[in-house]
């Protein structure tokens, strides 16, 4: 079986999974919604549990790790230019 790449909402994710914990089967589930097993599992890993506004928080949560994550890497790449102009002899 082959899956293609579709981009789902947190909101669809949970609903997912809420099927899963009211007693849905995992084969019918992802069958059904065209997933992998392993996306399944994938999922309920991360968002098992959540309500979609959980879901929403963590989200931008990752939005606002991973945009500080860059301005961190952006800073180290400026000190260490500063770092190697200044042990230049001039």
């Amino acid at each position: 079986m082959s899956y293609e790449a579709i981009e789902v909402s947190d909101e669809q994710i949970i609903a997912i999974l809420k099927e899963h914990e009211n007693g849905a089967k995992t084969d019918e589930l992802c069958r059904r919604h065209a997933i992998s097993p392993a996306t399944f599992y994938a999922w309920r890993k991360k968002l098992g549990g959540m309500e979609v506004s959980d879901a929403r928080k963590l989200r931008a949560l990752e939005d606002e790790n991973a945009r500080l994550k860059r301005i961190v890497a952006d800073q180290a790449l400026d000190i260490s230019a500063l770092k190697a102009t200044a042990e230049k002899n001039w």
